[in-house]
């Protein structure tokens, strides 16, 4: 139950009292005592009185009514309590017109409001100005609301207790800044009963508030926002305390303020909206009612209301860049997921492709090992890929690894992970690739290059048995799918008891054998193609496709690298081609043969040419004169002509053109100075970054 109102108390026989706190010449307030109760004085926000100066303590004095007198009790602080020059001692009573000094602080303990006097007496500085009679504006930068222990102290008991805890509940259930601000403006206007007011907020990312970036949050009353003081606005902004202006037209320098003059506003509250040291914004309140002004429990209530609404327009836009944040995290992620189930399509219709999608189709649902064989550059990992996404794991995470590419104790730490202080440079603990595969598949590359060490471990794991981290005694269990590969003979690495022979067997539950690219050759020029419109696409080239003459070269061609190499030949032909339409010129490929046969093709294919599908030449019309640039010029020739090429279109930076040769930078240098070649103009060679 709220407590009684000081005022309604008020004994009719009893003066009414105030204290007028000064500063020199400049005052800072006028607190009016309550009936009953009690008044503490010091110099932290928790007070009923704050006094800012070094000098006081936090809970400096107070003062008390009591036998029909005011006194005073110094509560035992560091610099003591002066009245009229005299140390107080304990407590002692209160006369009228008596002043107290603490520090470079005055206050006047009187029985009338100053503004009620005309003597001249007095003189205040305003913000620079001085004036002969006083003009009330009021500072606060802490209120009573923001210590628990002066609670009991606020004016108008608990009301105004009650009414922030039922606005900060308010404030903190909505999620939407307009919303934030009408709240607010509604709790205001309900508390203070003013006449106008509003809530300015600025634009999300001002690094500075400025009084013209200020937006309307909510408006109450006749008035628009841009009708609303810039005085006090500047005031606020600039100092960060919250301002209470009243008895505005009766002093020359409040009224002569446009905006307040046409507000016709007899008191005033401006109060910064604060999160720490950044202001989100600002809150006006105005009364035209000189019989009902705004007060200095007013100017209490809205900063504590402003700074709560500070912190909770803080945590909005916090929650609105995170799920900014996250949204673009999503969308990159289900691109990369667009992207690895473009990566999953098996491009051709030839008898073989279309065994190994019926493997994958029958094998996926299920979490049997897989092996995959094949030759180096056949689309391995594409049909792990395959395997995985077309699995009840899809949504799990897929992790490769490549055997052949790591040492011994490497393999160990990326397969199983690692503790602290492991090994030299293991600067911290390390989840390996079994735990970051957990309730997906974990794709092992080239598993035949495999120390034995590893093997017998990893063999373990397959059994469903748990494993240790190097240098950890935790044992670890994972639910993955092993998906493995290579490009090795494995049973006779077995029979030179270089693979273990218990993991073989353990391995070999189903095998998917991916043919090389010669044994499919009508494949080709849908697998061309579609890299085509990939490479096309990412380089941002208009690149429709392949002359008849260009699918013909790329058919004949043996292809030792399989689709690797054929990936690679149609990304440079995409990027160094001057024309929409690839031609053999600009098909370049490799002079290197297999090893085993000058003709790998299977004997049937031999001394034919494969059929090219009619569909996938764009141009059979062109003829080109690939044949003369293959007849009259040498390797040399091309590499030189391919280099300059790669070189130009990167403006001559030789460290990107290395990267799309796919070659070190010293080897480029090595070959620019076999060739003589050097960028036009510039003999220096200079080294461009």
């Amino acid at each position: 139950m709220n407590e009684p109102d000081a005022t309604k108390l008020q004994n009719p026989t009893q003066r009414r009292a105030f204290v007028v706190v000064q500063r020199g010449d400049a005052r800072m307030e006028v607190v009016e005592l309550p009936a009953t109760g009690m008044v503490t004085i010091g110099r932290a926000p928790g007070n009923h009185i704050v006094v800012a100066d070094p000098k006081c303590s936090r809970h400096h004095c107070e003062l008390f009514y009591r036998a029909g007198q005011w006194h005073v009790r110094d509560l035992e602080s560091r610099n003591g309590i002066a009245l009229d020059g005299e140390r107080v001692v304990g407590e002692q009573p209160l006369d009228y017109g008596q002043t107290m000094k603490i520090g470079a602080y005055s206050l006047l303990f009187t029985d009338s409001h100053p503004d009620d006097r005309d003597d001249g007496q007095l003189t205040k500085t305003v913000f620079g100005a001085t004036s002969s009679s006083f003009e009330i504006i009021e500072r606060k930068s802490g209120t009573l609301y923001d210590d628990p222990s002066g609670m009991h102290r606020i004016h108008g008991g608990n009301e105004g207790a009650t009414e922030l805890f039922r606005l900060a509940r308010a404030m903190a259930a909505t999620t939407d800044e307009s919303r934030l601000a009408a709240i607010v403006m509604d709790g205001l206007i309900g508390f203070t009963q003013a006449s106008m007011g509003g809530v300015l907020i600025s634009p999300p990312g001002d690094d500075e508030v400025r009084i013209d970036s200020l937006q309307p949050g909510a408006v109450y009353g006749s008035r628009k926002a841009s009708d609303f003081s810039t005085y006090l606005t500047n005031i606020a902004l600039r100092d960060r305390d919250a301002i209470l202006a009243h008895d505005i037209s009766k002093h020359s320098s409040l009224s002569k303020q446009e905006s307040l003059n046409e507000l016709e506003a007899e008191s005033a509250i401006c109060a910064p909206v604060r999160h720490g040291e950044e202001i989100l914004g600002v809150i006006h309140l105005y009364s035209v009612d000189s019989d009902s002004p705004l007060s200095q429990p007013h100017l209490e209530f809205v900063l504590a209301v402003a700074d709560q609404m500070g912190d909770q327009l803080h945590a909005l836009r916090e929650k609105m860049e995170l799920a900014e944040g996250l949204d673009r995290v999503r969308r990159h992620v289900s691109d990369l997921q667009d992207q690895l189930q473009a990566e999953t399509e098996l491009v051709g219709h030839s008898k073989s492709l279309e065994d190994v999608r019926r493997s994958i189709a029958r094998v996926s649902p299920t979490d049997a090992l897989v092996l995959i064989r094949g030759e180096s550059g056949v689309g391995k990992e594409l049909v792990a890929r395959a395997l995985h996404f077309n699995s009840l794991r899809k949504d799990g995470p897929f992790v490769c690894v490549n055997c052949a590419a790591l040492t011994e104790s490497l393999l160990e730490s990326e397969l199983f992970g690692h503790e602290k202080g492991a090994f030299t440079g293991a600067a911290g603990k390390r989840a390996g690739k079994f735990e970051q595969a957990h309730g997906g598949t974990l794709f092992l590359d080239e598993i035949g290059e495999m120390s034995p060490e590893i093997q017998a471990k990893f063999l373990r794991v397959l059994e469903g048995q748990p494993f240790e981290r190097v240098g950890g005694g935790e044992p670890i269990t994972v639910d993955v799918r092993v998906v493995t590969a290579t490009n090795r003979n494995l049973e006779e690495a077995v029979r030179e008891k270089q693979f273990r022979r218990d993991l073989f067997f353990r391995l070999q539950v189903i095998e998917i054998s991916v043919p090389p690219l010669r044994e499919h050759p009508e494949d080709i020029a849908a697998i061309a193609q579609h890299f085509v419109q990939r490479f096309a696409t990412q380089s941002h080239r208009r690149c429709r496709g392949f002359t008849s003459a260009a699918i013909k070269k790329l058919t004949s061609h043996s292809w030792p690298g399989n689709v690797r190499e054929l990936r690679n030949v149609v990304e440079r032909a995409v990027i160094l081609a001057n024309s929409e339409v690839l031609e053999p010129a600009d098909v370049v490929l490799t002079n290197l043969a297999l090893e085993e046969t000058d003709d790998p093709r299977p004997d049937s294919m031999k001394g034919t040419e494969p059929e090219i599908p009619v569909d996938t030449a764009v141009d059979p019309e062109l003829d080109l004169w690939g044949s003369f640039i293959q007849q009259n010029m040498s390797l040399d020739d091309i590499d030189r002509l391919y280099i300059e090429a790669v070189l130009q279109s990167t403006d001559w930076n030789k460290s990107a053109a290395a990267r799309i040769l796919q070659i070190e930078r010293t080897t480029l240098d090595r070959r620019l100075k076999k060739y003589g070649t050097s960028r036009p103009g510039d003999e220096n060679d200079e080294d461009d970054l």
